[in-house]
């Protein structure tokens, strides 16, 4: 199977898994799995065929895991990301003291104004590193990082999760609780640029 080929398996997969089953005649459970079996047959109904040594191998082979199995390797499930309603089970976790969130100069303005939303998904989308936030925020265009005190909100009660895959999780991120991390500076130098005038 060559990269294209793979590259478009998992976008599929993740379409029917996290946000429309229903295109193709699946059901996901409370918990967000379906039988592989059931999967691969309504797949191959719709005209989208993939084999189970195909789906194996782009489970496998996922940058960010963005797949699981369930332990007797006959249900899968996406890991987060979902639009559609799925109780995936995580149980609240104590975070990293500082997390991140990488996006692009144009929802810049917008989450300094009203925070990191989930914007349609169950969750906002969080990192452990930069490295990983640069990665997501350079999907759309050159990448911008901001800063998440995780520490401070979990100290103000919010919940934190960390799905299967290490992606944290949490409903939401008001901003007082972000800055932006400079485009040329390293974390370790810990120069902030504040998302507003007077935020802490």
């Amino acid at each position: 199977m060559n990269d294209q080929r793979k590259t478009r398996l998992s976008k599929r997969l993740s379409y029917v898994l996290r946000h429309a089953p229903q295109s193709v005649g699946v059901t996901l459970d409370a918990a967000g799995w379906t039988a592989i079996d059931g999967l691969l047959s309504a797949l191959a109904a719709s005209g989208a065929e993939m084999t189970r040594e195909e789906l194996s191998v782009v489970v496998a082979t996922s940058a960010k895991q963005r797949f699981a199995l369930s332990d007797d390797g006959l249900r899968i499930r996406a890991s987060q990301g979902h639009s559609v309603e799925v109780e995936l089970g995580y149980e609240a976790a104590d975070p990293p003291s500082t997390l991140f969130h990488g996006t692009h100069g144009n929802a810049v303005a917008s989450i300094v104004a009203t925070g990191l939303e989930p914007r349609g998904r169950h969750h906002v989308h969080l990192s452990a590193d930069t490295k990983t936030a640069r990665e997501v925020g350079a999907r759309r265009g050159r990448p911008v990082i901001f800063a998440v005190d995780a520490a401070a909100m979990t100290a103000d009660g919010a919940l934190f999760f960390v799905s299967a895959n290490g992606v944290w999780l949490t409903a939401a991120v008001p901003s007082a609780y972000l800055r932006v991390l400079a485009p040329d500076q390293s974390w370790g130098s810990r120069r902030w640029l504040p998302t507003r005038k007077g935020q802490r």
